[in-house]
C-alpha cells in the first residue's frame, strides 16, 4: 500500500517538532506528491495557532514548496467547538488556507458552556471507564454532522478519540457532503467492527499520520494494518497508489471567492 500524501501534520505553530520545511522535506524523502501542515485551530486553548502567526505559516507554506517540489497546503485542523457545528475558521480566513480539516478535542473554547462535554465530558468518562450515556453519544454525533453540514470540511479527524460518537451516522454525513473520514496511523480511535460498518456506508477515506514529528510524515503502518485486518477495499482510500483526493474546500472556494 503505497501513501501518495499526508494531509495532517503538525509544526511548532502548534505542538509538532519539525518545521514546515523540514516536513515538506521529509516528504520528498519518502515521494509523496502532497502534504497537509494542519497545526491546530485557533480555539485551542494551549497549543492553537495565533491569528497572528497566520501570515507567517502561510508564507513559510508557499516557500516550502517551491523548494521541495511537493505540493504543501496550508491548513489547519479546526475544532469542533459545539452542536451548532461550529469550527475556528471563518470566512474570512478562508482565504488563507488551502486545506480544512476538523475534529474534537479537550482544550478549547468552546461554542457554549453546554458543549464543554463534547470534549471533557467523554474524556472523563473515558479515562475512568464509564459508559457513555445515549444522550452524550446523539450530541457529539450531531455535533458532526452539523459540522459537515455548514462548513466545507476536507476530513474529519480521528473520529472516536476521546469522544463517544455513532461513528457510522457520521460516516453517511460524509459521504453525503463530499468530506473524506480520516483513519489515522498515530492510534486506533475504533475497533474493527466499527471501521468495517463504517466502510459498510461508501464513504471516501484518507490514511494520515497525524504526526507531530518528523519521524513519523507519511507514517501509516498502523492504518493499514487495520485496513487489511478488516478488509476494507483499497479502491475506498483516496490517497494512495498514485490517487489524490478532490477536496470540497477548494471547489468551494472556486465558486465563491
Amino acid at each position: 500500500m503505497l501513501l501518495t500524501a499526508d494531509y495532517h501534520t503538525h509544526t511548532p505553530y502548534s505542538h509538532g517538532k519539525g518545521t514546515v520545511l523540514e516536513n515538506a522535506m521529509r516528504a520528498k524523502e519518502l515521494g509523496l506528491k502532497e502534504i497537509g501542515i494542519t497545526d491546530h485551530g485557533f480555539s485551542h486553548i494551549v497549543f492553537g495557532v495565533r491569528r497572528k502567526k497566520v501570515g507567517a505559516l502561510v508564507r513559510e507554506c508557499r516557500e516550502a514548496e517551491t523548494v521541495t517540489g511537493v505540493r504543501v497546503y496550508a491548513g489547519m485542523e479546526n475544532n469542533i467547538r459545539g452542536i451548532s457545528g461550529k469550527c475556528d475558521f471563518t470566512e474570512e480566513d478562508y482565504r488563507n488556507f488551502d486545506l480544512y480539516l476538523a475534529g474534537i478535542h479537550v482544550y478549547i473554547h468552546y461554542d457554549k458552556l453546554a458543549d464543554w462535554k463534547l470534549g471533557w465530558g467523554s474524556s472523563i468518562r473515558g479515562k475512568l471507564g464509564i459508559k457513555p450515556s445515549a444522550s452524550l453519544v446523539k450530541y457529539t454525533t450531531q455535533a458532526y454532522l452539523n459540522a459537515i453540514k455548514n462548513n466545507p470540511i476536507d476530513v474529519v479527524t480521528h473520529v472516536g478519540f476521546r469522544c463517544f460518537c455513532d461513528p457510522v451516522e457520521v460516516a453517511k454525513c460524509c459521504r453525503d457532503y463530499g468530506t473524506y473520514f480520516e483513519i489515522s496511523a498515530k492510534k486506533k480511535h475504533l475497533t474493527d467492527e466499527q471501521l468495517e460498518k463504517v466502510a459498510g456506508t461508501g464513504v471516501r477515506f484518507v490514511i494520515n499520520s497525524d504526526a507531530h514529528s518528523i519521524d513519523r510524515i507519511g507514517d501509516s503502518a498502523l492504518a493499514e494494518e487495520q485496513i487489511l485486518r478488516v478488509g476494507i477495499p483499497l479502491s475506498q482510500i483516496e490517497n494512495i497508489e498514485g490517487r489524490t483526493p478532490s477536496f470540497r474546500f477548494a471547489e468551494f472556494k472556486r465558486k465563491h471567492f
